[in-house]
């Protein structure tokens, strides 16, 4: 099994790495978040999408994009701290950073054969669907119903156990 370490990748080494996968007739997934303290929805969702495929590349945002999605005091842990924690998972073969606001020109660059979202998303509703659409790129739908998230994990820790 490989260090959480060696599956953390430059943007330019994920690429060859997939181009290799497709080569060999492999199927990639790609699924992408803020992960931002890592919970049992983050484990779930991605356990859900390695089993759409043979190897599951996970875009981890960049901590200027955590910064822009969800605002004042986020992220909780820094960018490498997240992708780290991501890559410690058994279900994920890679992980990179990006900084843009979506998953658009990574599914343009990398070309998976999934693209992988969790429950709180629809087929209708995923802010990708037109490109993955257009690249041939099945979306799929993975995890478990979203009860759980950060902001509540967050909120949980700050009102102490007798809330």
């Amino acid at each position: 099994m490989r260090s959480a370490q060696s599956k953390i990748l430059s943007r330019e080494a994920v690429r060859t790495a997939v181009r290799e996968l497709r080569r060999q007739g492999e199927r990639v997934v790609l699924a992408n978040g803020c992960f931002d303290t890592l919970h049992v929805g983050h484990v779930r969702y991605l356990s859900g999408a390695k089993k759409e495929g043979d190897a599951l590349v996970v875009a981890v945002n960049a901590d200027t994009s955590v910064r822009n999605l969800k605002g004042r005091g986020r992220p909780i842990l820094d960018e490498l701290a997240r992708a780290q924690l991501v890559a410690s998972l058994r279900d994920v073969d890679f992980v990179l950073l990006f900084a843009e606001p979506n998953v658009e020109q990574l599914l343009e660059e990398l070309r998976p054969d999934v693209h992988a979202k969790g429950n709180d998303y629809t087929a209708e509703t995923v802010p990708e669907r037109a490109i993955s659409d257009r690249l041939g790129i099945r979306v799929a739908i993975v995890g478990d119903p979203k009860d759980h998230s950060t902001r509540a994990f967050l909120d949980a820790i700050r009102k102490g156990p007798h809330g």
